[in-house]
């Protein structure tokens, strides 16, 4: 298949690569040029325009950061125009269906989770939202970038935005809902390790407790692989959303205020899982674990 892709951050250079990978013929676009040189060497064609990577392409792939970037690559940079008639566009970014029914051409929204580990593992989870036919006719690409398994049809256009969206708002609530507990149990004198054993034994266990916090509490790892500005974009996104559809979104807002806060001072590009540092601060302790498992805690900078 002839594929142009574009957008080859964090997530999307692996996704690229899988595709090259898999015999495909690529072609790659990037605001850096210097991000496309793996790809090229593995095979791909540089484009220096979004527009001459979109031309002659069966499948036109988008990983871009917003919105905005989502409607300057197709409509102010010329790329919905050039494409073959024929061709489809797949836009795995995190945006929202306004911004895709403004280019207006034949589409998938097709959104991804699974952090950077999952991209460059080629096992993605991707929540597609279009035409039946569509989604199985670019199925076999899906498989190539994410596990076969977490590759999901979750209705029509908009519907892969809008899964993505509450899937992010979601884990968003768990980072803050868990941190919250951790510095009231540790500054009330509870073992961290004990604490967080007695709450994955119990009702209020979550894979965010089980797995994903894990990358602080051993490592000390905010996950930089996906910057602040980004996490508080997808909140905004998440509540912007629920506004125009008449929800409350009380505790979205107060979650998304939370990031606006860790972002203000740890910055644009601090990792998302930022806030817990808030918290932190709060307990008089950072959150870490030996790798006994027992508590190593120490004073919060």
């Amino acid at each position: 298949m002839r594929i142009g892709f574009v957008g080859l951050g964090n997530m999307g250079r692996h996704m690229a690569r899988h595709l090259i990978l898999a015999g495909h013929q690529v072609t790659v676009h990037d605001v850096r040029e210097k991000a496309a040189e793996e790809h090229v060497a593995l095979g791909a064609t540089w484009a220096s325009t979004p527009a001459e990577c979109a031309a002659g392409a069966d499948f036109f792939i988008t990983m871009v950061p917003t919105p905005r970037v989502v409607e300057d690559v197709m409509l102010r940079a010329g790329a919905a125009a050039a494409l073959p008639e024929g061709a489809l566009w797949i836009d795995m970014s995190t945006s929202t269906p306004a911004a895709a029914e403004h280019v207006g051409i034949r589409r998938l929204d097709a959104p991804v989770s699974g952090m950077a580990k999952g991209a460059e593992a080629g096992m993605l989870q991707i929540f597609v939202g279009g035409d039946a036919g569509d989604f199985a006719r670019a199925l076999p690409l899906f498989h190539v970038m994410g596990d076969p398994a977490k590759v999901l049809h979750v209705g029509g256009l908009g519907a892969g935005y809008t899964v993505k969206l509450m899937i992010n708002l979601l884990w968003f609530c768990h980072l803050v809902a868990t941190s919250e507990v951790l510095a009231m149990g540790v500054k009330a004198g509870v073992d961290l390790a004990v604490l967080r054993d007695a709450l994955l034994a119990s009702p209020a266990a979550s894979n965010f407790l089980a797995s994903d916090v894990l990358s602080v509490l051993n490592n000390g790892d905010y996950d930089d692989s996906f910057a602040m500005m980004l996490a508080c974009k997808d909140l905004g996104l998440a509540v912007d959303l629920g506004r125009d559809l008449g929800v409350s979104t009380e505790l979205s807002a107060l979650v998304e205020q939370i990031f606006r806060r860790a972002r203000a001072q740890y910055g644009d590009l601090a990792g998302e899982m930022s806030p817990v540092r808030l918290y932190e601060t709060l307990a008089g302790k950072q959150f870490r674990l030996t790798e006994g498992g027992e508590p190593c805690l120490v004073p919060a900078v």
